[in-house]
């Protein structure tokens, strides 16, 4: 669980460990995404403490039920109130000394400090106690400096989430559980307008970035170590993206061709969009529709990179009469509003702040787009579902109960043996993802 070649840099401190302390408290006490919090936590940071800060904080979310158990048995009472924010710093230098590649006494002595940033001054002594008391009763640590974590009965997620996951996935639960866990690889798209992927990985090569190609995903890269965007040739003008393997599949289970009348939905921050467009020069602008003002503006910054064009609307998918024209689509992407439980792995703030309760709000707004967008397919058009879930409720529940309701609707199968697909966090080394192929009679 430790994270890959995590040192202390020289110019890492006590900033950074108060700016991880407040994204953690953001998310936990306040609703906020860790992708929003943390920008808004490390905005005043330099390069090293934002990556030591977001280091932290992602390890905290993925193993914070066990991180809460190790600092609660220390604390004569719950940190509540105004002290509240001393038990997420807590949660930053317990996750520092035993996943971290810190030295004990940089790991503690950084945390105590973080105190005056979080104007807690007074209280440095409690933070210094309670990490003391934990590293004499904590196991001896390797030659990295990290630590053997107690084991959690639900390896680190929500009880609930854990029972959905045994009742959808039965045997494979466990593998799920742990592929959450992990870290993530980092996937490349290649803009086939600009390179073959073959061209792109020998420039790769050439900058001592090893990276191998997916063998079904046909521009799809994988990284063999992360790295910064701005190392990759070509980045910013366009020639290569980040997106996973399995997002990187719509663009084939689409079977979209130039001739076709496309339609995006819910399609920020755009990738699916963006890959359609580099692998065809559509006779017929595509359209896209999302509901964020802000989640627009992503769009269209993608847009702007990659020099491509696309009608973007903010609007909401359902209400058709806010930003359809009355043409029939020849072809539709939804990338439905889900629970993001197949991407766990890179967002893990999401097993915390997702609740039992949202998967059937999720799947009754699922089902009200997919009615809606039905009436704007044209007859013979074909519909791709895509979630980024991997639970049934919202992906073949959803399907089922849809062409149940739908005679003019058929299910076209993804693959020869596979009528709907399923892919599990850590298949291939890709996300978790759905797909299922709908198409309208004639």
């Amino acid at each position: 669980m430790s994270e890959p070649n995590k040192t202390e840099s020289k110019g890492s401190g006590a900033a950074s460990r108060a700016a991880a302390a407040t994204a953690l408290f953001q998310v936990l006490e306040k609703g906020e995404s860790l992708s929003t919090a943390l920008p808004n936590a490390t905005a005043k940071l330099s390069a090293s403490d934002k990556r030591l800060a977001s280091a932290i904080s992602y390890g905290v979310l993925r193993v914070l039920p066990t991180l809460n158990k190790l600092v609660g048995a220390k604390l004569q009472q719950p940190l509540k109130g105004k002290l509240k924010i001393l038990h997420y710093l807590l949660l930053v230098g317990a996750y520092q000394l035993y996943c971290q590649r810190i030295k004990d006494h940089a790991a503690v002595s950084a945390t105590v400090e973080a105190a005056a940033f979080l104007k807690k001054r007074n209280n440095k002594a409690l933070v210094n106690g309670v990490l003391r008391q934990l590293l004499r009763e904590a196991p001896e640590a390797n030659d990295n400096f990290e630590r053997q974590l107690p084991e959690d009965n639900n390896q680190n997620h929500p009880r609930w989430l854990v029972q959905q996951l045994e009742n959808d996935h039965g045997n494979k639960t466990e593998v799920i559980l742990r592929e959450n866990n992990q870290h993530p690889p980092m996937w490349l798209r290649v803009n086939e307008r600009q390179f073959s992927r073959d061209d792109y990985l020998r420039q790769l090569q050439a900058e001592g970035i090893e990276a191998v190609a997916d063998p079904q995903a046909r521009n799809a890269i994988r990284l063999l170590t992360p790295c910064s965007v701005d190392k990759l040739p070509g980045f910013h003008e366009g020639a290569v993206s980040v997106q996973d393997r399995s997002a990187q599949l719509a663009a084939d289970y689409l079977n979209v061709d130039a001739c076709h009348r496309v339609l995006d939905c819910c399609a920020a921050p755009g990738g699916k969009l963006l890959h359609l467009l580099e692998r065809h020069a559509f006779d017929y602008p595509v359209q896209a529709v999302e509901l964020d003002a802000n989640r627009i503006e992503r769009i269209k910054e993608n847009l702007t990179r990659q020099q491509l064009f696309a009608e973007a609307h903010c609007a909401d998918a359902a209400d058709t009469s806010a930003w359809w024209d009355g043409k029939p689509f020849d072809r539709i992407l939804l990338d439905a509003p889900c629970s993001a439980t197949g991407v766990i792995r890179r967002h893990p703030d999401i097993k915390w702040l997702r609740r039992q309760s949202d998967i059937s709000e999720l799947a009754e707004l699922q089902g009200k787009i997919l009615r809606a967008l039905w009436e704007t397919l044209a007859p013979g058009g074909e519909l791709l579902y895509a979630t980024c879930s991997i639970l049934r409720d919202e992906n073949q529940t959803q399907v089922e109960a849809f062409l149940k309701q739908h005679s003019d609707a058929t299910l076209i199968p993804i693959e020869a043996n596979r009528d709907m697909l399923q892919i599990l966090p850590g298949e291939a080394d890709g996300d978790g993802f759905f797909y299922a192929r709908l198409k309208k009679a004639q």
